[in-house]
């Protein structure tokens, strides 16, 4: 149950017969809350007025137990959009962290998908698992966590898909297409430049690859070894500012702090197999490709 005070101020609690919730402002037992519906107000010990509501996705993930950096919902909810989650996709995520991402992907994908998450650290492997575990309410039977380092072979033989092209998960029971068998891929790590090729081969035609990366130079590199590759069309890259606005009256602004950089997103569409991607048309800036500009000159 998530409590909120009248500065908007939130506190997530798991209710139990019995116990009481301490604040500055007093306390508030648990009774009081149990069998209350959803939007009940209830009155701490001080006066204090709480309204009390189920957690959204995004407050739980903002106050979950953290070992890696999480994926904002600002960030969550454009790979959701702009990557194309559907209910029944088979998507391969690399890597977990906290399992903030992993939670908007198992939502959005539900048990008729199917979802191979990766995480190279242990430790932050099993904060996900603890966390998605809490979200759920049980670890959901259509996702797979894998602990070490993102392999396309590792993702198949965990998403139950053999050398053979048969399948053996219980959650999607189409072959594989030529080309590979998930429909999505989502890197966020330190060097997805690194897993393109492998992307490439876990990815359907068709399929798309979303990147999320922290600074230009990776930004850089994954767009250019994406174009490099051959198996992609022309990526797209952006990032999303997030700045509310205070509304009393006439009073119309925005707020004086925003959620500013966290990230940059990079998606590319996978090609079919011998297909090579047509000229990009726009030509470079000059000295955007310094090695390109002129052959080396003898000394």
């Amino acid at each position: 149950m998530q409590l909120t005070d009248p500065k908007g101020r939130m506190h997530q609690i798991v209710l139990q017969p019995g116990a009481a919730f301490h604040t500055h402002r007093g306390a508030l037992g648990h009774d009081d809350l149990i069998g209350a519906p959803e939007g009940s107000v209830v009155t701490a010990t001080s006066g204090t007025q709480y309204v009390a509501l189920r957690p959204l996705l995004a407050d739980f993930t903002l106050a979950m137990k953290r070992g890696a950096t999480i994926v904002y919902p600002k960030d969550a909810a454009q790979i959701l959009a702009y990557a194309d989650i559907f209910p029944g996709a088979r998507v391969l995520e690399a890597g977990a962290g906290s399992g903030a991402l992993s939670c908007w992907l198992l939502r959005a994908t539900g048990p008729d998908g199917a979802l191979v998450s990766f995480e190279a650290r242990a430790e932050f492997a099993e904060i996900a698992r603890a966390n998605v575990r809490k979200y759920f309410g049980e670890v959901p039977p259509w996702w797979r966590l894998v602990t070490g380092e993102l392999s396309a072979a590792v993702a198949l033989e965990s998403a139950g898909v053999t050398d053979g092209g048969a399948t053996a998960t219980a959650t999607a029971d189409e072959p594989p297409s030529a080309g590979g068998w998930f429909d999505r891929v989502i890197l966020d790590m330190v060097d997805p430049w690194e897993n393109v090729a492998g992307a490439a081969l876990a990815l359907i035609p068709g399929g798309l690859i979303c990147c999320y990366v922290a600074t230009t130079t990776q930004l850089s590199r994954i767009v250019e070894e994406l174009r490099g590759h051959g198996s992609f069309n022309e990526p797209a890259a952006w990032e999303t500012l997030y700045r509310g606005w205070h509304v009393d009256g006439l009073a119309v602004r925005p707020d004086h702090r925003m959620i500013g950089h966290t990230g940059f997103l990079v998606t590319a569409r996978r090609l079919a197999d011998g297909v090579t991607p047509p000229p990009r048309r726009r030509r470079p800036a000059k000295g955007a490709h310094p090695e390109d500009d002129a052959a080396p000159t003898a000394e």
